[in-house]
């Protein structure tokens, strides 16, 4: 229809509204043809059994959507983190820990985030799975770390390539769970990285130290007490007492090498001591002794040596300076000057002290070849098979730094070796027992031995 007052069209809308018990007869309707279309084989049902089955279906539906529809669980972030600086270390170290979620597995993960400021930028430095990197994986020993928890994870930041932690500086951390997605972060926390001046983790070197020093010291103060202590026949130093006396009744020269390498070697130095001892029972017998030398420092040294033997002999007149001479430094042309000096002289015995290379058994097969009897030590591993075979006696390992003390029977020298040889005695036996505790302590399910263990562990 058109309004009077102009020519645009005036549209009426009705609308009705029906009553509670219209709205409830329609549904009724409605839910009675589904039911019908759904269910043609069921009987018709009364007005009342409609409204009863109606509201149980639609509880059961509400239900369902409760339990199927629930909205998914937030991811737990790492929980109770903690920062703090790396004990018994140098400094540029920064521990962290944080308890475990149950939920923790390879499919997630955690990723570790520095900065050098609270409010800055943080930088990531490690990611790694987040069923690894457990405080009990720690190494450090019981005094240290005590109680190893299997159920916290632990992580140590390093100073590298990717970040330089200064000491005396604080840094801030954080942490963060990663599941697919989702990520939950840990509260920012902060430590500073400071140098410690005592290493706890070394603290059983320190004791057991102290308890072999006081072993040496004992010793020491026995055998002044009692010169003729026992020690370990070495069948090598009881035959020099019979190359010197067999070079004396030859009339023959007896050659003495002091090794290869310089003063700086424990065998070089072994080998001066025991060419001392040995100069004065040449001394005392008058037998001629020749030492030539590739080091100059090492001839210069001998020479002293000797000096001094001849001088506590009591024939200082018998000693002669060319004694020790110096040939080359050169390796093989040392060698061949040494094999000419055996050819020629044709000495009566041969004594081949200290370090030794390639060269061992180029020395030792010209002295077996003219009959001289010889006495081979060294440190060498490597070398000793040359030896063993070519020469009657070989000092063997230690035994080249036991020669000192066995033809001195000097007190200290001598009481030294007895505390070494006590205390070589106390570790073999805490192996052989270590051992037999810990297979004990595997057998059994319990770390207690493992423990107990760790007392000799690392001692350097």
């Amino acid at each position: 229809m058109y309004s009077v007052l102009g020519h645009y069209p005036i549209i009426r809308i009705i609308c009705f509204s029906p009553s509670p018990a219209q709205r409830e007869r329609a549904g009724v309707r409605a839910f009675s043809r589904y039911s019908s279309a759904v269910c043609p084989l069921t009987p018709a049902l009364s007005h009342k059994e409609r409204r009863k089955f109606f509201a149980v279906s639609l509880f059961l539906l509400l239900f369902s959507l409760l339990i199927f529809w629930s909205p998914a669980a937030a991811l737990d972030a790492p929980q109770a983190l903690e920062a703090f600086d790396m004990p018994s270390d140098g400094g540029g170290s920064i521990g962290l820990r944080w308890r475990a979620v149950p939920a923790d597995s390879a499919a997630t993960s955690y990723e570790v985030l520095v900065s050098d400021q609270q409010g800055g930028e943080f930088k990531q430095i490690a990611v790694f799975p987040a069923h690894t990197h457990y405080e009990s994986e720690i190494s450090g020993p019981w005094w240290v770390w005590w109680s190893k928890r299997a159920d916290v994870h632990f992580f140590q930041v390093k100073s590298n390539s990717g970040i330089q932690l200064v000491n005396g500086r604080p840094y801030f951390f954080k942490v963060v769970r990663i599941d697919g997605q989702e990520r939950a972060e840990s509260p920012v926390v902060s430590a500073v990285p400071q140098a410690n001046l005592f290493n706890w983790a070394k603290l059983n070197n320190l004791l057991l130290m102290l308890a072999f020093s006081v072993t040496v010291l004992i010793s020491i103060r026995r055998a002044r007490i009692n010169p003729n202590i026992f020690l370990r026949r070495i069948p090598g130093l009881d035959a020099v007492e019979e190359a010197v006396g067999r070079a004396t009744e030859m009339g023959r020269p007896i050659l003495y090498l002091t090794g290869s390498d310089d003063m700086s070697s424990l065998a070089t130095i072994a080998a001066t001591v025991i060419l001392g001892e040995l100069a004065k029972r040449v001394a005392a017998y008058g037998t001629e002794l020749k030492v030539p030398h590739r080091d100059p420092i090492v001839m210069a040294i001998c020479q002293e040596v000797v000096k001094e033997s001849y001088l506590a002999a009591g024939r200082p007149d018998a000693y002669k300076e060319d004694a020790n001479f110096f040939i080359t430094s050169d390796q093989f042309a040392y060698t061949a000057a040494v094999d000419g000096i055996m050819l020629r002289e044709r000495p009566a015995a041969n004594f081949f002290m200290g370090a030794y290379y390639a060269e061992s058994l180029l020395l030792a097969e010209p002295g077996a070849a003219t009959g001289a009897i010889q006495i081979a030590g060294t440190d060498s591993d490597h070398q000793l098979p040359f030896f063993i075979t070519s020469c009657d006696y070989t000092l063997i390992g230690e035994e080249l730094y036991a020669a000192s003390a066995y033809l001195s029977r000097e007190p200290v020298l001598v009481g030294t070796l007895r505390g070494q040889d006590i205390g070589k005695g106390v570790f073999l036996g805490a192996i052989v027992v270590g051992t037999l505790l810990v297979t004990l302590g595997e057998l059994l399910g319990t770390p207690v031995f493992q423990t107990f263990f760790q007392v000799f562990t690392d001692f350097k």
